[in-house]
């Protein structure tokens, strides 16, 4: 921008230098034709007063000489000017500054030739011998006879051409200064045009640099001013425009981050532009090191690849469910989609990747589960069905049989209407239709009845309940649901634990802050841990369980008479009171149930 100021400025003295000397040199011109015609008009009437007053003579050219000599050097006194008689063939008939029989036939003279056309002729020649430019200037003695003698003065023009000189020299100077002060002007001026455009130029460049924030300060409202302004409306614009296009990156971004499904979009040459996290995920990839790269170049196995090459070859929706081992096992569903630009040109395909392993598994469990019903349910009414026709067979007449037959008939109704209410209670438990009720409970003295409730059943097996359970230790509870966790883990162990083995039921408040050994510090958790030395659970069957009719040992189970819904009914009620429940166990030694619970219920 500062080479166009300077240009600008060039410009524009160059204009005003060319235009002081266009005018000079006209004014130089004019003043010097005004004043030849002023010289030339008062040599004529100079002339006209001579040849009135002077006696014009004719004859031998000789005699003549110095007659016309005398009186040219006589008038040269009088009008300071060269004066010359000249005859009509263009012989010199006298000088005042020469002698005529030397000089030659003026009948070519430019002048001599205009007087004798006009009456009056006129030039200008520099003579050699002064060394200076004369104006000659010639006049008929008879107008009305073109031959006729004439009468011709020469003045110099030294004093006009010193005029000259002095007028070019004043202009000189005058241009210098007027140039100095054109040059100051003109960069005033240049600065006022191109300053504000500096701004603009450098407020634009902001922008390319995406600084929608740069704005042109408008000063005036000429030309300038508007191109300003329409700067600052594009800035405007262009600032919204890409604060809507981030707000909708962003979301877009936020959608695609937070999916429960993973998205690849793959152009169509193969290259992947788009990862999200999901996707990231599933397929153990970052998007940093892939986004940009061919698919094959992604370490995964080769059904991917091919599915993603169909897409890209045939151009339709294809779907398919693949099982991936890596980062982690998982069934995922695959739908390629293709992507159309205006339906007609083929962009790429888009790969959507949704996790349906956890489907699939609630799918098997349901399965798992109806087949367990029936099973379980089959088991008690085939025993009730079997004994009925003995006794109706005859065997009712024995009266020993026939009560051994409806005593296990009613011990397995009883064991039915047990697994139809456990049925009924995890199925409301699961669609949480059981209200809470939280109220305190103070967990010393809740825990002893239990452990009285639970006394004589233990007492048959000759095993020993041990609590040991905090003094004042309270929890906020449903008193109800909290004795149903406590009596079903209990009753497993006593159930689980061979005659004369032992079960332990543990309380404590699991301390926070710097004074965690301190009785006095605060705890926002309690720890229940009910201890066996039963016969344990092999670490296989761990992970299971907490599902429903799953049985470590199904053959002492079903002799037990459990349902197989017991722990799965624990483990929600747990999760009601927003708790959590672990077990540690080991085979022949025993198991540890592991319950905590916040003390206040949000």
């Amino acid at each position: 921008m500062n080479s166009f100021r300077l240009r600008l400025t060039i410009i524009m003295i160059a204009m005003v230098g060319l235009s002081v000397l266009a005018a000079g040199l006209l004014m130089g011109k004019t003043f010097k034709d005004n004043h030849v015609e002023a010289l030339q008009d008062n040599m004529v009437r100079e002339m006209n007063i001579i040849l009135r007053q002077m006696d014009w003579r004719h004859g031998d050219p000789d005699s003549l000489f110095s007659y016309y000599t005398e009186q040219a050097q006589e008038l040269k006194k009088i009008t300071d000017a060269r004066v010359t008689f000249i005859s009509g063939d263009g012989i010199v008939l006298g000088d005042s500054d020469h002698d005529p029989r030397t000089m030659d036939n003026h009948s070519q003279r430019t002048e001599v030739q205009e007087a004798k056309k006009s009456g009056v002729g006129r030039t200008i020649r520099h003579s050699d011998t002064l060394d200076q430019n004369l104006l000659y200037v010639a006049k008929r003695v008879d107008l009305d006879n073109p031959d006729s003698d004439m009468i011709r003065l020469a003045l110099s023009l030294k004093t006009v051409d010193q005029s000259i000189e002095h007028i070019w020299t004043v202009l000189i100077i005058g241009l210098i200064i007027l140039f100095v002060v054109a040059a100051l002007v003109s960069y005033r001026i240049a600065s006022g045009l191109t300053r504000p455009l500096e701004k603009i130029t450098e407020v634009a460049k902001r922008i390319k640099n995406m600084d929608y924030q740069a704005r042109v300060t408008v000063k005036n409202k000429d030309e300038i001013g508007e191109l300003g302004l329409a700067i600052n409306a594009m800035a405007d614009s262009l600032q919204v425009q890409m604060s809507r296009i981030h707000q909708n990156e962003n979301h877009l971004e936020s959608v695609l981050d937070n999916m429960i499904d993973g998205i690849v979009m793959i152009d169509r040459t193969g290259r992947i532009v788009l990862l999200n996290r999901f996707a990231e995920e599933v397929l153990g990839i970052s998007a940093r090191d892939l986004v940009g790269r061919h698919y094959a170049e992604a370490k995964q196995q080769y059904e991917l690849a091919q599915i993603i090459q169909d897409g890209l070859e045939r151009k339709e929706h294809l779907r398919e469910e693949m099982t991936f081992y890596f980062p982690e096992e998982r069934l995922l569903d695959l739908n390629l989609v293709p992507i159309f630009e205006n339906d007609e040109e083929f962009n790429g395909v888009l790969l959507v990747l949704q996790d349906v392993s956890a489907i699939r598994r609630l799918e098997r469990m349901r399965s798992e589960f109806v087949a367990n019903v029936s099973h379980e349910l089959k088991t008690p009414l085939a025993a009730v069905k079997g004994f009925a026709e003995t006794l109706l067979g005859g065997a009712v007449n024995d009266p020993e049989t026939t009560r051994s037959f409806l005593q296990i008939i009613f011990d397995e109704s009883d064991r039915l209407n047990r697994l139809i209410g456990d049925i009924l209670e995890l199925s409301k438990i699961e669609a949480r239709r059981i209200p809470l009720q939280f109220s305190p409970i103070e967990l010393p003295s809740f825990i002893a009845k239990i452990v009285e409730l639970m006394g004589a059943e233990a007492a048959r097996k000759h095993i020993v309940l041990i609590m040991n359970v905090e003094e004042g230790l309270f929890v906020e509870a449903d008193e109800d649901r909290l004795r149903q966790i406590v009596m079903n883990l209990l009753a497993n162990g006593i159930s689980y634990t061979s005659n004369g083995g032992r079960v332990t039921i543990t309380v404590e408040p699991v301390r926070t802050g710097q004074s965690m050994d301190q009785e006095d510090a605060d705890y926002d958790h309690i720890r229940i841990g009910i201890s066996d030395t039963g016969i344990g659970i092999p670490k296989k069957d761990l992970p299971r369980i907490f599902e429903r009719f799953y049985r470590v040992d199904k053959a002492r189970s079903r002799g037990s008479g459990g349902t197989g819904l017991g722990l799965s009914i624990v483990k929600h009620l747990v999760e009601l009171h927003k708790g959590s429940i672990t077990v540690e166990s080991q085979v022949g030694v025993g198991s540890t149930f592991i319950i905590e619970l916040p003390v206040l219920q949000e």
